[in-house]
């Protein structure tokens, strides 16, 4: 948590950072041999929906 006590200051933080463009691999497993590989690969995991994990990227 930023504990600035001047809106400004948060405000020059909040500019340096850039969410637009995030591009990203995204692979699914669906078993323990498969996360392994992806993990082994520098994906992060990121839910799981219907028994089936989503891991993703930076491109």
């Amino acid at each position: 948590m930023l504990e600035h006590r001047d809106i400004k200051t948060t405000l020059v933080y909040t500019q340096l950072v850039s969410f637009e463009g995030d591009e990203y691999y995204v692979k699914t497993s669906r078993t323990l041999e498969e996360d392994k590989e992806l993990l082994e690969a520098g994906l992060e995991y990121v839910t799981e929906r219907d028994g089936v994990k989503i891991y993703r990227k930076r491109k």
